[in-house]
């Protein structure tokens, strides 16, 4: 099912919450709004649910503008952060639970209700565990139970907020394999919430980046890594370093040391240059380089992140360096950012 979001806006007692959003989702997509709290994710995933109404604007699934319609009309499957399983049902009760309830005219056969359960308990690889109470399985079983819940009334989209934000990080790691091959066997339109880079770069065909009520940039996963086209979008998807520059020619500047990098299309005077810590190369000390003394480092599995004191500025940035590197305190080191971005101030 398509899911488009035309000219939305959402205010809370005259507050902006969202401001004057678009966004369309293609069928049998998965996709990730990711942003710091407070930048409308969630109100987002509310307004598509029918959970909230827009102030203005429309959504609309397919054809149909959905915007009044209530939860139920709209036939949302929805998993949340704390599982929300009926702690006094069995499993199988809990994934069936959504079918049960149906209008006498739309509710299916109970044994259908079981073989449905059944066969979803299965495709969650908890095959086994029907009869269980949900005290008597881990976190990880837990949000499986609750997507396949979600899946029983056969949803038209399935929206999930944070699914995994209160598992540890190895549990979440294995959950985000899992349910890409979920989606991957079952084809639903699927939305979800996060603020983990990594879990939406991992998982999703396209990644939402969303700051203050706004769409900042959308794109697959390596075009909002590789192209960030804001300084937002670059400070908040993967490690980032900044430093401020002037420009002149089309060139790059640094406390007035060029750095032998163009602006990248940056017409101004002045700017804030962008670079990953990983994407660096150490050089010799000539001018066409970043100077800095060591002021801190620390071992990071095979490689080694060392703070820098900027020659010419009051500013710090981090690198990262072979884990070999003789670095130590007051060590001078020079370098050049292999891949860059230069944004206006």
């Amino acid at each position: 099912m398509e899911v488009r979001v035309k000219n939305v806006r959402k205010e809370f007692d005259r507050y902006p919450a969202l401001h004057d959003l678009s966004l369309d989702i293609r069928s049998g997509e998965l996709i990730a709004l990711l942003g710091p709290s407070g930048s409308g994710k969630t109100t987002l995933l509310r307004l598509i649910a029918g959970l909230d109404f827009p102030t203005e604007g429309a959504i609309y699934f397919g054809d149909e503008d959905a915007s009044l319609k209530s939860v139920q009309e709209r036939n949302i499957g929805f998993v949340f952060q704390h599982y929300a399983l009926f702690k006094h049902m069995s499993v199988l009760d809990n994934i069936g639970f959504g079918l049960k309830v149906r209008p006498r005219s739309t509710r299916p056969p109970k044994a259908e209700i079981r073989s449905r359960a059944l066969e979803l308990l299965d495709l969650v690889q908890l095959k086994g565990l029907e009869n269980r109470f949900p005290s008597q399985l881990s976190g990880g079983q837990r949000q499986r139970v609750a997507l396949a819940r979600a899946l029983a009334i056969e949803p038209t989209v399935l929206l999930l907020d944070e699914p995994f934000g209160a598992l540890d990080a190895q549990v979440r790691k294995g959950l985000r394999r899992w349910l890409r091959e979920i989606h991957e066997k079952t084809g639903h339109t699927t939305i979800f919430v996060t603020h983990d880079q990594q879990e939406a770069l991992e998982l999703a065909d396209r990644v939402v980046v969303m700051s203050q009520g706004k769409i900042e940039q959308v794109g697959g996963p390596d075009e909002v890594y590789d192209h960030p086209n804001s300084a937002t979008v670059f400070s908040f998807i993967g490690e980032s370093a900044r430093l401020p520059v002037t420009i002149d020619k089309g060139q790059v500047y640094l406390a007035g040391r060029t750095l032998g990098l163009d602006s990248k299309g940056v017409a101004g005077r002045s700017g804030t240059l962008f670079f990953r810590p990983h994407d660096v190369q150490i050089v010799e000390n000539d001018e066409a380089s970043i100077v800095g003394t060591v002021v801190g480092t620390r071992r990071t599995e095979g490689t080694r992140q060392v703070e820098l004191e900027v020659d010419g500025t009051r500013d710090r940035v981090e690198i990262e360096i072979p884990a070999d590197h003789p670095a130590t305190q007051k060590t001078r080191i020079a370098f050049r950012p292999k891949k860059w971005s230069v944004f206006e101030n």
